[in-house]
């Protein structure tokens, strides 16, 4: 046995002394700058978190650090070397990364005769190399510090098939598979892997889907009726940040309203 205090004494003594969900915690939010990911630095940071944003959206990015005192990089999850600096600086800074939420992902509608292979290849390099790029330099650092969470947005298009949007869903179902794999490899270290599968979120992304009329559309086939707020899959993603969530990992985490029920 661990020579540890129990975490549920932990827990306890959270609640009596009114410590944040996230206090001290160090956590990088790659797409950061604006939407789910914004929501998720606002409420990290909220929450006790030192927060890193990393995006290519310099005056977004920028203006969510500042509100949130956080550190914005500008940063491409495509590139390897890029995630090799910013991790070293961020260790470098703080000592060691405790959450890493990949985040950063791109959309683009056509069905599979439609699609080119530039497409096919850019929604994979963001969406799938971006990932995991992020699963193995942080992993790297988790492992030398002892544990963490990383968070890899999917998508309900990563739970079943999708009409119009071939590529879009291929690197969606990559990701899970990915989550599961790494969570495999990484639970002796201490390290949680984890999805969330947002169904259709109030975000600048879904706005791509289309028109209102075919918005409004795609929202009567939503149980709820409704799309849901970037915080609240911001909020899922703090329980997975969390200790609360210790015992969770390789797991699918949906916010759908309904739809995959």
């Amino acid at each position: 046995m661990h020579d540890r205090v129990p975490r549920v004494l932990i827990n306890q003594k959270i609640r009596e002394v009114g410590m944040a969900r996230l206090d001290g915690k160090i956590c990088l939010i790659t797409g950061g700058a604006r939407g789910m990911g914004a929501a998720e630095a606002r409420v990290f940071a909220a929450e006790g978190a030192k927060v890193w944003i990393a995006d290519i959206l310099d005056e977004q990015g920028e203006t969510t650090a500042k509100e949130i005192g956080g550190v914005y990089r500008r940063f491409d999850v495509r590139d390897e070397e890029s995630w090799q600096s910013l991790v070293a600086e961020i260790t470098q800074s703080d000592g060691r990364v405790d959450v890493l939420v990949n985040n950063a992902g791109i959309f683009r509608t056509a069905k599979l005769q439609e699609t080119e292979l530039s497409d096919f290849k850019a929604l994979m390099e963001v969406n799938c190399e971006g990932v995991f790029l992020g699963l193995k330099h942080v992993g790297k650092v988790m492992i030398g510090s002892g544990g963490g969470s990383i968070i890899n947005i999917s998508s309900v298009a990563g739970l079943s098939g999708v009409v119009n949007s071939f590529a879009y869903g291929t690197s969606k179902w990559a990701v899970r598979g990915m989550t599961k794999s790494a969570a495999l490899e990484y639970a002796r270290y201490g390290i949680r892997v984890n999805s969330i599968h947002p169904g259709f979120i109030d975000t600048e992304m879904m706005q791509q889907v289309g028109d209102n009329i075919r918005l409004e559309r795609m929202l009567k086939t939503v149980p709820m009726r409704r799309p849901a707020a970037p915080d609240e899959v911001a909020k899922l993603a703090l329980f997975l940040a969390s200790d609360e969530s210790s015992y969770s990992t390789g797991s699918e985490f949906i916010v759908d309203g309904g739809v995959t029920a």
